[in-house]
């Protein structure tokens, strides 16, 4: 079964480089082109993607990243900077994780703006983070030259072997709902507070990103939380 890619821009500044991206993923058969925060694409990006004007033409525009992922089951964000609530892994270690879901998971591959790259905010809807290896102390890639080099990373990945893969996780809106509830619960507890709200909402975000939440662990979570279960109470009763 072919895998499911969808590249999405968040906030592209450039039309020279959406046709660039346009151009990379013709190169190594990706199709799926999403954009958050643009009016429109114009002549300049249809100049620059040369051969790939199609892809342009089929890109989906999104007035939120929120909406750009809601239906995507894992999101793999680049970014140049460590983050200090968000964990990184290098893009070959990224890109071997990729491989071990089923084919049939549907996968963004996420960047951000050229001058910017990715906000706090906008981390927050991803399940994992990947940085591109770079020389030391060099400035980060030109935005295209990041898209290209995933994309040829994950081209270039010899197929694995067979292997029992993880399970596909809930669509990124099923993932907010479970973390919202958590989040809810946890500032009724008062962990959660006006001094320490954003890191520790990264920090949650971060995790259970990471875990890739399925279906069965909505299930529980939702059951756990919704009933409001005091875990600290029930480990104190199973000690004694």
């Amino acid at each position: 079964m072919k895998r499911m890619f969808f590249v999405i821009l968040a906030r592209p500044e450039n039309p020279d480089n959406i046709g660039l991206i346009a151009r990379a993923m013709k190169n190594t058969g990706f199709s799926d082109l999403r954009l958050t925060q643009v009016p429109g694409l114009d002549s300049l990006s249809y100049k620059t993607a040369v051969h790939a004007g199609d892809i342009l033409d089929q890109a989906r525009l999104y007035p939120t990243l929120a909406e750009a992922v809601a239906d995507l089951e894992l999101v793999f964000a680049a970014t140049a900077k460590t983050r200090k609530n968000f964990s990184s892994l290098n893009l070959g270690d990224a890109v071997e994780k990729i491989f071990s879901f089923p084919a049939s998971t549907k996968i963004g591959l996420l960047f951000g703006n050229e001058r910017t790259g990715l906000t706090s905010e906008e981390l927050r809807n991803s399940n994992f983070r990947f940085a591109i290896p770079q020389a030391s102390r060099q400035p980060s890639y030109n935005l295209a030259s990041a898209v290209l080099l995933t994309l040829f990373h994950i081209f270039a990945y010899p197929l694995p072997k067979k292997k029992k893969a993880f399970e596909k996780p809930l669509p990124r809106r099923g993932q907010e709902t479970v973390i919202r509830l958590i989040l809810k619960k946890l500032e009724a507890k008062r962990f959660v507070h006006r001094t320490n709200k954003a890191h520790v909402e990264d920090m949650v975000r971060d995790l259970f990103g990471r875990l890739t939440l399925t279906e069965k662990d909505q299930s529980l979570l939702l059951a756990l939380f919704s009933k409001g279960v005091d875990i600290q109470a029930h480990e104190k009763e199973r000690r004694t």
